[in-house]
């Protein structure tokens, strides 16, 4: 039987790619957090599977189970799962991405001081000015206990601010 003679299946192979594809996103779904699970648009049936896979600890059953699920996830659509997943690591990119700024202004604040606040508050264009003494205060005791090598308990609070200012 020649693929040519049915142009619109798949052949063999892409469909075992599919498969296995589905399969991984088994994989996956297992693996995730119970929070996030919970949130993804899954069919009861294959929530109870993926639940299920978790409490196993038989190898075997546990890759019959991984199979099931697999079997299941060939039966629905699993488009909407992937993008509830894609974006879910778009907003922990973004979180990673706004965490890292935040630290990179606090060290510079510390390392720098002044100037690197005047630009910080010329940054940020929400009303700042009420916050503008806190955080030079914050900025002068966090280099402050750099330099004497103390617990970085400024800067830990400089960090909490800036997170609020810089959202």
């Amino acid at each position: 039987m020649q693929n040519d003679e049915y142009p619109d299946r798949p052949s063999k192979s892409a469909r075992k790619r599919e498969s296995q594809a589905l399969q991984d996103l088994g994989e996956i779904l297992i693996a995730l957090p119970d929070a996030l699970l919970a949130e993804l648009p899954l069919p009861d049936a294959l929530r109870a599977a993926v639940l299920e896979a978790r409490r196993i600890t038989s190898r075997g059953a546990q890759l019959r189970q991984r199979q099931y699920i697999g079997k299941l996830m060939r039966k629905l659509d699993a488009q909407p799962i992937r993008e509830a997943l894609r974006q879910h690591e778009e907003r922990q990119r973004a979180d990673a991405r706004r965490f890292q700024r935040v630290e990179q202004w606090r060290d510079r604040l510390v390392r720098e001081g002044e100037p690197a606040l005047r630009e910080l508050m010329a940054v940020v264009d929400n009303d700042a000015e009420a916050d503008s003494t806190e955080l030079t205060r914050l900025v002068t005791e966090a280099r402050n206990e750099a330099a004497a090598g103390g617990t970085p308990r400024a800067a830990r609070i400089l960090f909490q601010r800036l997170r609020a200012l810089l959202g």
